[in-house]
């Protein structure tokens, strides 16, 4: 999904937990970056070699998902909207969510965002052609310095929903071959890498389901290699009653074993009076049975250009108290 308003990995160079000298010294790069400490608190505590394991710059911790939110709220300010979610919650969002354009923005620093929160960028695309010719190198290598320069552990959701036909980087929209989805993928993974962007973890982020649904556009078809990837994301709503385990399971199934797994854009809508709440409870229960559950980032907006939905969870109080028990658990003390 398309955020409205525009607020505008670390790299797995070993699979196994036998560093090299290389991937040893980029480990240690990494930890030496000034950022939270609680942020990187996995990373340390586990050593370097859980560090490039499991979820790369942002590390995931088994039993506890981080909890974030993209917050874009009617009349409120990014900073206005976090106080409201910390008075309403009794607790700080864990991942900040903003959405950045292909080109043409790539700040210097992002101080709205808390520094204890890790910054998760979901970032536009463009033609696979564009990517795979070396046209746009340069962008590409201007936000890899940008986002090294902002030294905090920042989770990287370059062109999701590929297997939708609703971005001009999705299959559909370059000539139904997902195989320059991945080629461009991994270009821009080497620049970042050659950049020295040591502080991005990469998450890939299908949808859930694929549109259309057809055998060339299945989400796996876009899957750049688990040497590219740090987390695996996937956006879900209940747009048409379904359930966390119809939107998810999918994507746990294929990957789970192998990538720690973010929501990294599901919320409710309503069906009627009282229907969000045991929605949202649902969520809860799916997310504790599912350890390999790493994050969930709610789409926490009442302003989504050209459709009256509210995604908000504090839309009726039924909603707010069964978020308020969800996030307060400890399942979501990541």
């Amino acid at each position: 999904m398309r955020a409205t308003a525009r607020v505008c990995g670390s790299l797995v160079l070993v699979e196994n937990e036998q560093l090299d000298g290389l991937a040893r010294r980029r480990v240690l790069s990494l930890l030496s970056l000034t950022v939270p400490a609680v942020a990187l608190s996995g990373a340390v505590a586990g050593g370097a070699e859980a560090a490039a394991a499991r979820g790369g710059a942002v590390p995931f911790r088994k039993g506890k998902a981080l909890l974030g939110s993209y917050l874009s709220l009617r009349g409120r300010t990014l900073t206005e909207s976090l106080a409201l979610r910390r008075q309403q919650l009794g607790r700080e969002q864990r991942i900040v969510h903003r959405y950045y354009p292909w080109s043409g923005y790539a700040p210097l620093a992002e101080p709205e965002v808390p520094a204890g929160a890790v910054l998760m960028i979901s970032w536009d695309g463009t033609t696979h052609q564009r990517i795979t010719s070396g046209k746009s190198d340069k962008d590409i290598a201007l936000m890899a310095n940008r986002l090294a320069g902002m030294k905090r552990p920042i989770m990287l959701r370059w062109a999701w929903e590929m297997n939708g036909n609703w971005f001009a980087w999705d299959g559909a929209h370059n000539g139904k071959k997902p195989s320059g989805y991945i080629k461009s993928w991994r270009r821009i993974h080497r620049i970042f890498r050659d950049e020295g962007a040591t502080n991005v973890a990469w998450v890939w982020a299908p949808n859930w389901n694929s549109g259309p649904d057809v055998s060339w556009n299945r989400f796996e078809n876009y899957y750049p290699g688990d040497a590219y990837v740090d987390w695996v994301g996937v956006s879900g709503y209940n747009f048409s009653k379904e359930s966390p385990r119809t939107l998810f399971s999918p994507i746990v199934s294929a990957y789970g074993k192998r990538k720690p797994i973010v929501l990294a854009e599901t919320a409710a809508i309503g069906h009627g009076k009282g229907t969000k709440a045991p929605w949202i409870r649902k969520l809860s229960a799916y997310v504790k049975e599912t350890p390999s559950v790493g994050a969930v980032v709610w789409f926490d907006t009442d302003r989504q250009k050209g459709t009256s939905r509210n995604f908000r969870p504090d839309s009726d109080a039924e909603a707010l108290a069964a978020y308020r028990r969800m996030v307060r658990s400890t399942r979501f003390s990541g």
